[in-house]
């Protein structure tokens, strides 16, 4: 409802409340004779210009109703009520009667819910030291001088729930206005804090805040959506100005002070919108089983411990090679969640006898492995180490959770998988069908996920942290070419879309028959990544920092693709598809992966080398019938 309505709104309250009060004091005959009941309805037209006097002062109608604690008045309300009630129930069993009737019932319903509601209302005033302020102010309150100036920006709902939060801000910010999403609401009034305009309005408020010497210190973003509205080179400006770019810690604001905010990541500056997912299917999945994750120190793995032991697992074992990695996500866990039963345990996936005294062990439910080298030019130099992690380990852990009577396994791949040219997507395309293998006949009714998806912002084989270290030296920012695309999407969002496929596939009635891939979104070219990296520090690329082209590496190609030319794509669930083979996929011969093992194990780089794209080969076949259509699916640009 527009401002002019809600005025309309209260005056026709105040001159319907008149009447009633008449009516209620001086009883409904009163009306009878029609000289006073105009004189009535002119004392009621007068109370309510009066009120639209008051509200003109006042403006009490910028105050949004929706934001009005309605559980709370209702509650009251009810209480009132069945107040009125049991009172008209044991005056009508003694046979009491009082004046007025039901007159007087009503107005005693309507003065116990008014006192009850005002009570309260003047109590919270007291506690949080605004009741003279709010009696006495008749424009929102000024942001205080001493303190930083904050401009919110997010929608009036989330802007009202975090400003209405006892200490939300602590003594750290004074808050200077609102920026929402919706035009409309500017001028609006939420916790006594103007809306200044539409984010749309962005650079004429900030010009409005610097004409009237309320520059903010610090923006804080409300809102989980992406800040690509705002722009690379804005925000950059902002930050070399000075402004903090702020968001929540979490859904929570943390009442006991300093942990409430923090400041943006890099990662949160460049992504995309985030697909938002239905948490429930990933509770059913983790709450109360056992669950190992290998890799737990790395990126990846670090994120799925952490959304594990958000959901409640029974116990959680998390295993690494990296001694440094695994100290610091333990200690983490154990301090964001005490009460978690978890273990540390320090060892590779390459060493199969330790691993198998580690499964069975702790006989875990679930198995996510995440435990991988994944840097493709070193991966290229050492193709001997890329085999016997990636391979030989992902095969010594599906064989380990097979055996000890896992439910389900989980594989974290790759794009790089698909059609690959590197050795590190080779490796973990061959590791995809060894894992697979192991869901296959035997006793055991593991069931095993692959779970493939590309590049994710700050991860350990992410150019980010390359960009950061280059721009922070001053450059240049080198990559390899021009027309290099990824795709991208931040560490939280991967892992929730692999809990998430995993979750869908142990749901499913039969096991899946292809690769989970994830909705990465649109490719990102590489170069238009470097430029806003630059901007957000302020800088303009090519005249601040360099963009140097240095030409592709071996095994690096221009583009990536999620489906590869034996396969076809089918939507599974939101943000999650399935690549299905064409033809079954053929096994891999115990022959093959031992000769692959033996070469690895002897350091023969050009025989793994040879070995490994000829087993890479034989999963790609598709039958002639079907090579032109399945091409479409993909297609993946290889420059030698």
């Amino acid at each position: 409802m527009g401002r002019i309505g809600k005025i309309a709104a209260h005056m026709v309250l105040a001159f319907t409340a008149m009447l009633l009060a008449q009516a209620l004091t001086a009883g409904v005959e009163t009306f009878t004779a029609s000289n006073l009941a105009l004189s009535a309805l002119a004392d009621a037209a007068l109370f309510a210009a009066a009120a639209l006097l008051v509200e003109i002062l006042f403006r009490v109608e910028r105050s949004p109703w929706r934001f009005f604690a309605a559980s709370d008045g209702l509650r009251l309300a009810r209480s009132a009520a069945l107040s009125v009630l049991t009172f008209a129930l044991i005056a009508r069993l003694l046979d009491v009667r009082q004046p007025g009737g039901l007159r007087t019932l009503a107005a005693a319903f309507l003065l116990l819910t008014a006192m009850l509601a005002g009570l309260r209302i003047v109590r919270r005033a007291l506690h949080e030291k605004v009741l003279l302020d709010a009696l006495t102010r008749l424009r929102p309150a000024p942001a205080s001088p001493a303190l930083p100036r904050l401009l919110i920006v997010g929608s009036a709902n989330e802007a009202e729930a975090f400003l209405r939060t006892p200490a939300a801000l602590g003594e750290r910010y004074a808050p200077v206005g609102v920026l929402t999403p919706e035009a409309r609401e500017r001028g609006d009034e939420l916790g006594g804090v103007c809306v200044l305009g539409a984010v749309d309005e962005f650079d004429a408020v900030m010009a409005q805040l610097r004409d009237g010497g309320l520059q903010p210190s610090a923006l804080l973003f409300l809102t989980d959506g992406p800040l690509s509205a705002f722009g690379a080179e804005r925000l950059g400006r902002l930050k070399s100005e000075g402004v903090r770019l702020l968001r929540r810690q979490g859904a929570l604001v943390d009442m006991a002070g300093g942990a409430s905010l923090r400041e943006l990541s890099l990662e949160e500056l460049l992504s995309r919108a985030p697909v938002r997912l239905d948490p429930a299917p990933i509770r059913a999945l983790v709450a109360g089983k056992r669950v190992l994750v290998t890799g737990a120190g790395g990126s990846i793995g670090s994120e799925l411990a952490r959304q594990i032991a958000a959901s409640g697992p029974a116990r959680l074992i998390l295993l690494d090679a990296a001694e440094a990695n695994l100290f610091h996500i333990d200690r983490e866990l154990g301090e964001a969640w005490p009460q978690l039963p978890r273990q540390d345990v320090l060892c590779d996936v390459r060493d199969a006898a330790r691993l198998d005294l580690v499964f069975a062990a702790e006989k875990p439910d679930l198995v996510f492995h995440a435990a991988a080298l994944k840097h493709v030019t070193l991966v290229e130099n050492h193709p001997c180490e890329g085999v016997r992690t990636n391979v030989l380990g992902s095969r010594n852990v599906a064989a380990a959770a097979k055996a000890c009577g896992a439910a389900h396994l989980a594989l974290i791949s790759t794009d790089k998988a698909v059609a690959p040219a590197s050795v590190m997507g080779a490796t973990k395309r061959v590791a995809e069908a060894v894992v697979r293998q192991f869901a296959n006949g035997g006793e055991s009714n593991t069931r095993v996920s692959v779970v493939r998806f590309g590049n994710v912002l700050g991860s350990a084989g992410s150019v980010v942290p390359i960009f950061q270290h280059q721009i922070a030296r001053g450059g240049p920012v080198t990559l390899t070419d021009a027309e290099v695309e990824r795709y991208f999407m931040t560490i939280p969002e991967a892992v929730q879309l692999v809990l998430r496929a995993v979750a869908l596939s142990a749901g499913d009635a039969e096991p899946p028959t292809g690769v989970l891939t994830l909705e990465m979104g649109e490719p990102v070219k590489i170069i238009d990544l470097a430029r806003r990296m630059i901007e957000l520090q302020g800088l303009v690329p090519d005249k601040d920092i360099e963009i140097k082209i240095t030409g592709l590496r071996p095994g690096e190609k221009l583009t990536e693709a999620l489906v590869d030319v034996n396969e076809t794509a089918r939507p599974k669930a939101e943000g999650v598809t399935e690549a299905t083979p064409l033809t079954p996929l053929p096994p891999i011969p115990a022959k093959a992966l031992a000769a692959l093992e033996a070469a690895a194990l002897a350091g023969d780089e050009a025989v793994v080398r040879e070995r490994l794209f000829a087993l890479v080969e034989g999963l790609r076949t598709v039958s002639p019938a079907k090579a032109p259509g399945a091409g479409k699916t993909a297609a993946a640009r290889t420059r030698a």
